[in-house]
């Protein structure tokens, strides 16, 4: 039964007093529960509702022993005196928990007329822990006992046991144990969990055996609690093993499995990551009478996301959300969700959970942030990143190491290393204190980014910091090194590493190794190779694809397969890179049924091949001009769903123009238009070469309008073929005008342009123009060769007739002359002979 009180004027009552006295009276209601029972350590509710503020609160308050109930000896005592409080219990709390010196307690508990009572101490004890305020309670523990009327008893050493075990402090917690013994209180079993508890948090699962050992030798029978407490020890140390031992002995020892337990050892095989051997745990759970709780789902769904099972973990998901489910999901569980999605890449998935999150009307809290943050961060989307963390300040989630740290990271994967450090430096101000994943983070957007300098300055940094960097921050700069091409910054981290006694594992060595060949040096590399397996470190996968693709880079195809043959005769998987690798180095092998083969063993051990794998396969066929197995590799690409990129179409290009195909070039680029495949330089060559043997000037048009606003991008080869594929039709004004559109837009043209451009020129009669164009040349700073001058004087002389003959030597005299032309042979180069000389030697 409840009485509301409803007042026109602000509503006070002296026993207890309300929390927050309404500021208008008429929207305010307090609730108190009546009771017939007198008993004064009862929990009564109280209930306050602010209609003008919009806000409710639900209190519990404790009376405890008051002075009207104390013995006549104190209560005289307190009553003539006016300091003395007669305050309830729950107030005495809330008044202490306020406290931020721990030496005005005293003068507070001293004030209060309840402490004559000893019936009021557990309670008040009681109270304080469950606030969880270590100090404060371990401050009114110790006045507690200099209290004349103070008895030790066990449930009060049992709540600071406790308190100290949520906190870690071992030693303290232990020290209670053996001093409640002096005191003449006699553990018993809660005594006993809670200390088996509180070694369970530390990870010291040997000395949870020994106290359960003791607890035996005492005779006191352990409880489903205390075996609950070692089984949980065990699990969160890994060791899960011996936690299914404790298990066995509980059921041995007639003492069932509950609920809990059941979660415990799930959680123990997650913990110790066997995650196959949680789910068959699960199933031989669901076989008996426990229903799983929110917890054990949240578990599963944990294990099922480590084993790659996704679809399995959303079915489960789907399950809890659904009407009649008892397992509703909680913040948990939409935490593990959003994180599967993260590592999946599904970002726009992970902000829709984060959504539903809150539309479900749970609170996200700082993990929930953080798995949102985290995977804008691992695509690199700053933006998003960002928004999302000034949004969780705003609603009033403070960031910690792990938001500052993705947060930075995001700005370094977007190639903003200035705005990571002003996140690293952001951090520091607000007293977040960076870690060694911090500055790791920091190193990599510095290294990726080119700042190389920065990135070791950083890691001295760290070291003044008083963290030592370890084998991830040496990889982080080897990677880096490799990057930007700084061999000797590689040798100078390698010996930092070892000079620090880090020892390389095998991501490291790969970077490493990886580095040296970025930089062209394979003997070094080669080196690292053999410090690698000398140290016993194995080499996997991804340090074989170094190897076996940095020797393809360089040419040395050989060697590649040769470290193809050891990773074989290791026993080490392909993985889909290294087979494309091998793919290249048979190729270039001219080995075409080698490089077959190797295709053909990658879709047999169940490895889709990807587009770099089939564009390997499209270059081996080219180089062996087999244009229908080039054309079935790209037609099995569209089968398998593997979208083809812009070398994969030129290389199959190449191959239909060097098999005489060249109408199906043009074919494949509708393909590409319609797929919005990017024309890069490589497939406009083969456009060039392809109407060019159609001789169709048309199409040829097109394509020079389409490469219009890349100009400046294609390369030097492709711009000369171009060139002069209009030149050998007769097309020479085209060739003129497509020249100067050419060096209007920028693009790079150089003295292998100018060449092509005046043999074309030579070679259609256009001897005006190749003098022009000379001239072009001396403008733009390129200075014509001797050959270009031997080659117009020797068409004077055979071909331009005497009178045009002699325009043409007197022109070229000038252009010497004013070109300082005799400086040639200063500078090593044989100028043409004279005219006379030529005309002598002939």
């Amino acid at each position: 039964m409840a009485t509301v009180y409803h007042h026109q004027t602000p509503f006070f009552t002296p026993n207890p007093k309300p929390l927050r006295p309404a500021k208008t009276a008429a929207s305010t209601i307090y609730c108190f529960a009546k009771s017939s029972n007198i008993d004064p350590f009862e929990e009564k509710k109280q209930a306050h509702v602010d209609y003008d503020a919009g806000t409710h609160k639900l209190t519990t308050r404790i009376p405890g022993v008051r002075k009207s109930d104390l013995p006549k000896r104190h209560r005289l005592r307190v009553e003539g005196d006016r300091f003395q409080k007669d305050w309830a219990v729950s107030e005495v709390v809330e008044r202490v928990i306020k406290l931020h010196h721990w030496e005005d307690i005293e003068s507070v508990l001293n004030r209060w007329a309840g402490r004559f009572a000893r019936k009021n101490f557990p309670v008040l004890i009681r109270e304080i822990t469950m606030r969880g305020s270590i100090e404060h309670g371990i401050q009114v523990f110790n006045w507690m006992k200099n209290q004349k009327n103070y008895c030790a008893r066990n449930d009060i050493y049992n709540m600071m046991i406790g308190l100290h075990a949520r906190h870690n402090r071992i030693d303290q917690a232990r020290g209670l144990f053996f001093e409640m013994q002096k005191w003449r209180c006699k553990p018993d079993v809660e005594t006993y969990n809670a200390l088996i508890s509180a070694h369970g948090r530390a990870g010291q699962w040997r000395w949870g055996v020994n106290i359960m050992e003791d607890m035996l030798r005492e005779a006191i029978p352990p409880s489903r609690t205390t075996y609950n407490n070692l089984i949980h020890a065990c699990g969160t140390s890994g060791n899960w093993k011996e936690a299914l031992k404790v298990c066995k002995k509980m059921t041995d020892n007639g003492i069932g499995p509950d609920l809990v337990t059941h979660n415990i050892v799930l959680s123990a095989y997650k913990s110790g990551s066997q995650y196959s051997k949680a789910l068959s745990y699960f199933e031989l759970m669901r076989g008996t009478n426990v229903n799983p709780d929110t917890t054990t789902l949240n578990i599963v769904i944990n294990c099922l996301v480590k084993l790659g099972k996704y679809e399995e973990a959303i079915k489960v998901f789907n399950s809890m959300r659904e009407k009649r489910s008892k397992c509703r999901p909680d913040i948990v569980t939409y935490t593990s969700i959003m994180h599967m999605y993260s590592v999946c890449g599904q970002v726009e998935n992970c902000h829709s959970v984060f959504s539903t999150l809150i539309a479900e009307g749970l609170k996200p809290n700082i993990v929930s942030y953080n798995a949102l943050i985290g995977a804008y961060a691992s695509l690199g989307l700053s933006e998003q990143a960002s928004s999302t963390f000034y949004e969780m300040k705003k609603r009033g989630t403070r960031p910690d190491v792990v938001s500052y740290t993705s947060l930075l990271n995001a700005f370094g994967k977007s190639q903003q290393p200035q705005k990571a450090k002003e996140v690293f430096d952001m951090m520091r101000k607000n007293n977040c204190k960076p870690n060694l994943v911090s500055y790791n983070a920091l190193i990599d957007a510095y290294g990726s980014n080119g700042f190389l300098a920065e990135a070791v300055e950083l890691l001295r940094e760290m070291e003044q910091a008083g963290l030592q960097p370890n084998v991830v921050s040496i990889s982080t700069l080897l990677a880096a090194c490799g990057r930007c091409c700084e061999k000797v910054k590689i040798d100078s981290i390698l010996k930092a590493a070892n000079l620090r006694g880090i020892e390389l594992n095998t991501i490291a060595y790969n970077a490493g190794i990886g580095s040296y060949m970025n930089v062209g040096e394979y003997e070094a590399a080669l080196d690292l190779y053999k410090r690698m397996r000398k140290k016993r470190v194995r080499p996997d996968s991804v340090t074989y694809n170094v190897l076996i693709s940095g020797c393809c880079k360089m040419s040395k195809y050989s060697e590649a397969l040769d470290f193809l043959v050891e990773m074989r005769d290791l026993k080490i998987p392909f993985s889909k890179e290294v087979y494309s690798s091998a793919i290249c180095a048979y190729s270039k092998q001219g080995q075409l049924a080698e490089a077959e083969s190797i295709f053909d063993m990658m879709k047999m051990d169940g490895l889709q091949p990807d587009v770099i794998a089939y564009t390997a396969m499209l270059h081996t066929y080219t180089t062996a001009e087999q244009w229908e197995k080039a054309f079935a590799v790209f037609q099995e690409m569209e089968v398998n769903g593997v979208q083809p990129d812009s070398v994969a179409c030129a290389a199959l290009m190449r191959s239909f123009n060097r098999g005489s195909l060249p109408g199906k070039v043009l074919l494949l680029a509708e393909f590409m238009r319609d797929k919005n495949i990017p024309f890069i330089d490589a497939v406009f060559f083969e456009m060039v070469s392809a109407c060019t043997i159609l001789r169709d000037w048309k199409t040829l048009t097109d394509v020079i309008h389409t490469m219009e606003n890349s100009l400046p991008r294609i390369s030097v080869g492709t711009l000369n073929h171009l060139l002069h594929s209009f030149a050998k039709v007769g097309k020479i004004d085209t060739m003129l005008k497509l020249f100067l559109k050419i060096v209007a837009s920028g693009a790079e043209v150089d003295s292998t342009t100018y060449s092509i451009l005046l043999k074309d020129l030579l070679a259609a009669g256009y001897w005006r123009k190749y003098i022009e164009v000379m001239q072009w040349m001396e403008d733009a700073g390129v200075p014509p060769s001797p050959q270009m001058y031997n080659n117009i004087l020797s068409y004077a002389h055979t071909s331009a007739g005497p009178e045009n003959g002699a325009a043409i030597r007197e022109r070229i005299e000038s252009l010497k002359r004013k070109s300082g032309y005799s400086l040639l042979k200063s500078k090593g180069c044989d100028p043409p002979l004279p005219a006379n000389s030529l005309i002598g030697s002939l």
